[in-house]
Parts: structure tokens; sequence; C-alpha cells
């Protein structure tokens, strides 16, 4: 797969009317919740602000499947679905920001500082801190629920198989995305992390979510037989394994202009990774032990990044990303035209990408 970032003239214009979507589905909320005040206001602007840019990836993979399945390019159940799937997407990353301590989100404090930042700024009473993760805990829920009622209004909209197969796959995307978190807090509390728990959190945490069920919701609403749901799936899942195993590279190689992220967040944050799984393999007992001692510190970043160099674990990495896109182009190449059009240059974005 060679690097691309393009993204048609089409695709491009789907992903500006799922953003006027979101738009204006909050205006909504605010006037609905402006009799409570401007502290209220404030706090709904807040969420919409920070659903507001991001790649829209998992956007583009609900009009794929859309596509693949015969839907015309535009119509309002793709539109609302897409705009569902970002701001769920939105809810996991202020939760996943907490529950990681990370300090900044494309750029931009993350909700929880931002938030704990304006309880100290103001003279608040209580603790800064508390009040910030509460805030952003609301925040993600206040996200999730938005998105249960755009998702709920594309599915209502089509025939009730197609919606029944929407909702089901939705369902379980929030199921297997918050499986995914969990197995993401377990391993960091291992002492050790292998290759196959690594790629667990993988496929629950991001390729699921990211890739598999999105590309379904897309296809269950414009009709999709089980067939097809199925070898989309086959194209889903080495693909979003990739996907996150770009991720895992960029965070902590990633150039932090670029990322939004500061250099190494995912070694200070103690990341149990695949890189770090397979550096694991690559060294000697001593050197593992100084890398899992370093991990999770402030202090212990280029220490343990100097291993993962050492070790061989890019290489490595690099060699199981070819490995997974090429199980995704095969997969991709057993899909009709129609099929193969939408998920092509979508499927190169996704792992070839410096953000």
């Amino acid at each position: 797969m060679p690097a691309t970032d393009d993204t048609t003239d089409a695709e491009t214009a789907f992903l500006e009317a799922v953003d006027a979507e979101i738009a204006s589905f909050v205006e909504t909320r605010i006037a609905d919740l402006a009799p409570l005040g401007d502290e209220v206001l404030a706090f709904v602007r807040s969420a919409a602000d920070f659903v507001t840019g991001g790649k829209r990836l998992r956007a583009s993979f609900v009009r794929a499947g859309w596509l693949a399945a015969g839907g015309v390019d535009g119509e309002a159940p793709a539109l609302s679905a897409a705009a569902a799937i970002e701001l769920l997407q939105g809810s996991a990353l202020v939760h996943d920001d907490l529950m990681d301590g990370s300090d900044t989100r494309r750029g931009r404090p993350s909700v929880h500082r931002a938030f704990e930042a304006s309880h100290r700024s103001r003279g608040r009473v209580g603790d800064p801190a508390t009040f910030g993760a509460s805030a952003a805990i609301l925040m993600g829920d206040l996200l999730l629920s938005w998105s249960n009622e755009l998702l709920v209004a594309a599915a209502l909209s089509v025939a009730p198989a197609a919606r029944d197969a929407a909702i089901d796959a939705y369902d379980r995307c929030k199921s297997e995305v918050t499986a995914g978190q969990f197995l993401d807090v377990v391993a960091q509390t291992h002492d050790v992390v292998s290759v196959e728990d690594a790629l667990a959190v993988a496929r629950y945490k991001s390729a699921k979510y990211t890739v598999e069920r999105p590309l379904q919701i897309g296809a269950a609403l414009a009709g999709a037989d089980a067939d097809l749901l199925d070898r989309l799936s086959t194209v889903a899942l080495p693909l979003g394994v990739a996907f996150q195993l770009r991720d895992d590279v960029l965070g902590v190689f990633g150039d932090p202009a670029v990322t939004g992220k500061p250099a190494g967040d995912d070694l200070r944050e103690g990341k149990r990774t695949m890189l770090v799984a397979r550096a694991l393999q690559g060294l000697d007992a001593t050197d593992r032990v100084r890398l899992m001692s370093a991990l999770g510190t402030d202090e212990g970043v280029e220490t343990a990044r100097g291993l993962v160099v050492a070790s061989g674990a890019p290489a490595a990495v690099e060699s199981d990303i070819a490995t997974l896109e090429a199980e995704a182009d095969a997969a991709i190449a057993g899909l009709d035209d129609r099929g193969a059009a939408a998920l092509r240059p979508l499927a190169l974005r996704a792992t070839r990408r410096a953000r």
C-alpha cells in the first residue's frame, strides 16, 4: 500500500455534511438546555467544541459501508449514523484522556485538564482535579447520549430489517469498545505483556470500534445482507488492527506538531502496546526489566524509547502492519467493484498516516 492522505471531493463533501449534522444537532440541544443557565450552556458548548475537527475516519467507514451496500452518497441515514459514530468517538476520547491522565488532545488541553484549570483560575472551592474529572465523566456521558439519539434517528428512517441490523452493530460497538478499554486498563497492571494480549486490546479497543462496526452500521442501513456484513468484517479486522499498530508507532515516534500529543505519550502512560510486546521479545532479561521499570514514568520516556529502538521492535511492528495490510487487500479484492472502490483509498489512509 503506497502512502496517501487524499480524500475525494465526494468524501470531503460527505464529511462536511457530517460536521454540519453534528453542529445542527448540538444547537438544538443547546436550545433545550438554555433554561439551565450559563454554566450548563458553557459545558454543552465545550462538548460541541471537543467534537469539532479530527480525522473523521470512522465517519468515512460508515460512508464506505453504506456505498458498498448500494446506498446513494450523502443520504440522510448515512450522515446521521456517521455523526453518531463521531460523537461516540468523542465520548471515548474524553474518558480515555481522563483514565490515561493525558494533558492534551489535538494540541489543546484535554477536557479534564481544561475544567481543572477553569476551577483553579476562578477561585472555586473544592479540589480542582476532582472537578475536572467529574466534568470529563459527565461530558463523555453526554456525548454518548447524543450519539444514541442520532443513531436511533438514522435507524428509524430505514426499513425494519435494516434498522435492527444497524442498531445491533451499534450496540455491539459500544460494548466492545468498553471491554477493549478495560483490557487496556488491566494490561497496565501487568508486569509483562505478550503479543497475544496486545493484539486483543488492539482488536477490541480499536479494530472493531474504528473499522468493523462503522462499516457494518453503514452497510446495514443500506440494506446489506448477512453475507456482505461478514465479508466487510474480513476486511475490517486486519485493517483495524493495522490502524491501531500505526497509532502505537505514532504514540512513541510521532511528531507532536502533527499528532497533537506529546512525543512518547504512550510510554509515559505505561501503555502495553504491540511495540512494547515486540520490544520484550527482542531484549535480554536485564533490559526487559529496565523497559518495564521505565514505562509509566515521566523520567523513563527516553530510556524506554531507546530500548524499544534497540530491540528492533519498530521494524517488527512495521512488518506486522504490512502483513495485516496484505490480509485486508486480499479481502477487499473479494468485494464487488462498488465495495472495493469505497474501501481501497480509505484502507490506505488508515494505516499510512502521520497522525
